[in-house]
């Protein structure tokens, strides 16, 4: 038993610890979330976690914070250093750690930070988050004299990446770090690539000078797109701020969205794998469930969140699944884990295996008219109960179903709409698809109304 520690309920998170610096979020904080970390680990029978961190500036201090933890409680801490989210994932893997903690605020503004954990290779979320919470507020720490060892991963995560490429013919290639954790990453790939390659912003700054990492909002791939056709590109690859998300501009300007891109992807898999199951978020186009089940393959719906999706994976064998933020998890010749970096591997050697411009693989798909994600600010505290209360408007409506396995998906003639509150921001989520526009228009009129009726504003959208 030793000093008992509160943390701000609104950082236990489904999937990961998220909070604010000097608000919600401090290094007393980081400490104890790797005391308790590293008693689940003691418990279980481990000994060696590996931690890696983004280039926010309250990162270091924050792994420091959570290395201490986890070193007393007897843990051996395997410090990585800078690095990409997907290479801490990888380190676990290679290393045989039998847990990973990485310090990263991945895709939020600049005053974030926060923490994704792996017990063993597996995610930890859910239940097991609430558990350090349990831990700390007991004061029910292991304790012991655990060692700091220094790892370079770097190299052989690059050497991990390049392992699965292959090329028929050379590419064309911008590539917008976005002064995230994959910039040393992303230019050592981009000069051992064959091909002609550009890498904007490689630069780690936790301030994100030049624009935000979240290449699910269309503007802040402005500068990559304007890049592409001042290159002549074949493409650009966007990722978010610790790498575990992708954003793609084809050779024309245009977006291929998350759900595309896992349609794409799942053309190879599934000709290799017939008969699997790909797995996709509740934001994504019926299109792509559609698709899946046209090349052969079963499609799934499952909640939004990288670890409840990687749980998936493991629960059904799915060897492909993706979000429509760009999250995209191969367990075909690969880990299982969302990983950016290797899903831009991957989609430049299916480029390069055909002679048609990178856009008519999108173009292929079936035409809808859909939303990007859409943001309605709500208060942290707010958000879940403002998603019951529109789930329980919806129980009586005969006219539409209603899928809640996230939020509410709902389905009618005229198409689909979903609202679910955000597990890393404090805003509701939306999104509308339809076949016309004037059915847009209505699926939108829907959104508004039920957000009114949770007693929220609607901006303009």
């Amino acid at each position: 038993m030793t000093g008992r520690h509160r943390f701000d309920p609104t950082i236990l998170r489904e999937y990961d610890v998220r909070g604010v610096i000097g608000e919600t979020l401090n290094d007393a904080d980081a400490y104890a979330l790797g005391r308790a970390f590293g008693t689940i680990v003691a418990q279980a029978g481990g000994k060696r976690v590996a931690v890696g961190r983004d280039g926010r500036l309250s990162s270091p201090a924050i792994a420091a914070a959570a290395i201490g933890g986890l070193t007393d409680c007897g843990i051996d801490a395997l410090d990585l250093g800078g690095c990409p989210t997907p290479a801490l994932y990888f380190a676990v893997h290679e290393l045989g750690a039998d847990g990973g903690i990485m310090i990263t605020g991945s895709h939020n503004p600049p005053d974030y930070n926060g923490f994704k954990m792996m017990l063993g290779t597996a995610p930890f979320f859910g239940a097991d988050i609430q558990r350090l919470g349990e831990i700390a507020s007991a004061g029910r720490f292991a304790s012991g004299a655990g060692t700091i060892e220094r790892v370079a991963i770097l190299e052989p995560y690059l050497a991990r990446l390049l392992r699965d490429h292959r090329q028929d013919r050379p590419l064309s290639v911008v590539w917008d770090c976005g002064n995230g954790a994959t910039g040393p990453v992303v230019t050592a790939l981009a000069e051992a690539l064959p091909g002609t390659h550009r890498v904007l912003y490689p630069v780690v700054d936790g301030t994100f000078p030049n624009h935000h990492p979240d290449p699910t909002v269309p503007e802040t791939l402005d500068g990559l797109r304007n890049a592409v056709a001042e290159a002549q590109a074949d493409l650009g690859i966007a990722f978010d701020g610790d790498g575990d998300r992708i954003g793609v501009i084809d050779q024309a300007g245009g977006v291929i969205w998350g759900d595309q891109l896992v349609a794409i992807y799942a053309t190879e898999v599934l000709a290799a794998q017939p008969g699997a199951t790909v797995i996709a978020d509740v934001k994504a186009s019926q299109v792509l469930f559609d698709r899946i089940a046209d090349l052969g393959g079963v499609p799934l719906m499952w909640r939004t969140g990288h670890s409840l999706i990687k749980n998936k994976m493991a629960e059904t064998g799915a060897p492909l699944a993706g979000e429509m933020s760009g999250h995209i998890f191969f367990k075909d010749r690969y880990y299982g884990f969302d990983d950016a970096l290797y899903a831009a591997v991957r989609l430049l050697a299916l480029v390069a295996s055909s002679a048609r411009p990178v856009s008519t693989w999108r173009d292929a798909l079936p035409t809808v008219l859909n939303t990007p994600e859409i943001r309605f600010p709500c208060a942290e505290e707010l958000k879940f109960g403002a998603i019951e209360a529109v789930r329980q408007s919806l129980a009586t409506r005969s006219d539409v179903a209603v899928n809640d396995i996230d939020g509410v998906r709902v389905s009618s003639d005229e198409g689909w709409w979903l609202l679910r509150a955000s597990n890393t921001q404090d805003v509701l989520v939306a999104r509308c698809e339809a076949q016309s526009v004037e059915g847009l228009e209505r699926l939108k009129d829907q959104v508004r109304s039920a957000v009114r009726s949770a007693g929220l504003d609607v901006p303009p959208f």
